[in-house]
């Protein structure tokens, strides 16, 4: 018997998924011609939630909405050449309503397709600052830096959302956070294509405090970090999330945990990441808040134009008692080339100039805190080129001051916030269980400094290191580290190229 039940409830499932209703929005009032159908776009999403789900269709042609709200069971199909255009008008965007598209703590919605919502971002912004200057709405910040984003909507945003899917459709110029996932269970997005250039702070995909999602084969350009992690509440946590067979551009950061790090990050996994034109690091993990960084496992990232490699930093911008914590990190399989000068030069929107003063290339680097260690990072089968080429006239630290570099616990989290390196390849300070496995550098041109400096390091192993010979002499520096282990060094290391300080 409980066979059979099990066959009947199956053919009832699948009976269920072929009679799911269509409800196309031109029978509910939408036109081309409309200022704004979301009226109508909103009455066919209820219709179908209310009849127990549906697929809501947008069809072919131009169609400006302000905001709508996705419900329980419901599809929100874009045809191919359908265009969900974004209103302009900051006003027909409620405080509850900053997105094009939101969902509030339903379950079995999602946006298909192959269509494009855009945010008309170079519209509305203008909008945005008219009404400011009215005094319509108000903004703390606008006349110092720019609008906050509570004036500036998202496309997409879905809070405490279950079973969530977006697959194949465009996204385009986001005047905030292109689309954002928070305190979600169950995220699906895959085959999508972003670009969104055309106004700061506008994160390609961000993940907040949610789990077990998986984002794939989709293409990311934005202004701000390309796929970013972020943690927002102290008892909150990304947890299970898979990206894979993703490509990155970016006037920040490619693949970014933090900066935002209330609470933390575990079970993370990156596999086939391509990431170029990038004005700051291919991978950043950042632990600055208070929150945790555990079980990361990165491979096989491929990144060309980038301004550095990978950045793991723990630090302290929080004022409670608490401290970040990073640990059980393993990247795998990475090949990047760092240029000399700005990687994003010529997009519309660049990464901000650095405030700090002039420095050379950097290299990539992991920095913990005096008593609160990185533990347990392996790198492996790492290849990083660098542009070199550096002069002592731009900017120098010596290796006999190296307590000079400034440990800027507070400072926001990014590869150029401690000024000038010591180091061109590889700057490692305050950290525990450090493998480097297979790990070369390359430099151009000639370099002053050092390869490679670990300060305050404990349980170091370098097994295959190779550094390219006839460069600066020392090619390592050990500073205050314990438990080494060295393994089939290249001729620089291996040959006593090694100055060791207390």
């Amino acid at each position: 018997m409980k066979k059979i039940y099990s066959i009947v409830l199956l053919m009832c499932a699948h009976l269920a998924v072929h009679a799911q209703k269509n409800y196309t929005i031109a029978n509910y009032g939408a036109k081309i011609t409309l200022p704004d159908n979301a009226s109508a776009i909103q009455k066919a999403i209820d219709d179908a939630s209310a009849n127990g789900g549906g697929r809501v269709i947008v069809p072919a042609g131009n169609f400006v909405t302000g905001p709508v709200k996705l419900k329980n069971n419901v599809e929100l199909h874009l045809a191919e050449y359908a265009v969900l255009l974004g209103s302009t008008h900051r006003l027909d965007f409620a405080e509850n309503s900053m997105a094009v598209i939101s969902a509030l703590g339903q379950h079995h919605v999602s946006v298909t397709g192959k269509g494009t919502i855009t945010g008309q971002a170079h519209l509305l912004m203008a909008d945005v600052f008219k009404q400011l200057r009215d005094g319509k709405i108000q903004d703390e910040q606008w006349l110092t830096k720019r609008p906050t984003e509570k004036n500036r909507p998202n496309l997409i945003f879905f809070k405490n959302c279950k079973d969530v899917k977006v697959t194949g459709i465009n996204l385009k110029d986001a005047a905030s956070w292109i689309q954002n996932y928070k305190e979600c269970d169950g995220v699906v997005i895959d085959s999508i294509s972003v670009n969104s250039t055309a106004y700061w702070n506008n994160d390609g995909i961000d993940i907040v405090d949610s789990k077990n999602v998986r984002i794939s084969n989709s293409f990311f350009n934005a202004s701000d970090d390309a796929i970013c992690l972020k943690s927002e509440i102290a008892d909150g946590y990304c947890e299970n999330v898979v990206v894979e067979n993703c490509t990155l551009r970016s006037s920040a950061n490619g693949f970014k945990l933090g900066t935002g790090s209330v609470g933390g990050f575990k079970n993370i996994k990156v596999r086939n990441i391509t990431v170029y034109d990038t004005y700051r690091s291919a991978i950043a993990l950042e632990a600055v808040d208070g929150g945790f960084i555990e079980n990361i496992d990165i491979r096989n990232v491929r990144a060309k134009n980038t301004g550095n490699a990978f950045f793991i930093r723990l630090g302290r911008r929080n004022t409670d008692n608490r401290y970040s914590s990073i640990k059980d990190v393993l990247i795998d399989d990475v090949k990047v080339q760092i240029p000399a000068g700005k990687p994003d030069i010529g997009y519309p929107f660049e990464g901000p100039l650095p405030k700090v003063p002039p420095h050379n290339v950097l290299p990539a680097s992991i920095a913990g805190l005096p008593g609160h260690l990185v533990q347990n990072v392996n790198l492996q089968n790492i290849e990083i080129t660098y542009a070199g080429g550096a002069s002592k006239e731009k900017a120098y630290v010596s290796i006999d001051s190296l307590n000079s570099v400034t440990e800027n616990a507070a400072g926001y989290p990014e590869f150029n916030m401690f000024g000038e390196l010591p180091a061109w390849g590889l700057y490692i300070r305050h950290a525990q269980g450090i493998q480097l496995k297979r790990f070369i550098v390359n430099v151009d041109h000639a370099d002053f400094r050092p390869a490679m400096i670990f300060d305050d390091v404990t349980g170091l192993a370098l097994h295959g290191v190779s550094i390219p010979a006839g460069n600066q002499l020392p090619a390592v520096v050990y500073k205050g580290v314990s438990k080494l282990s060295t393994v089939a060094l290249t001729m620089p290391v291996a040959a006593g190229a090694i100055k060791l300080q207390k």
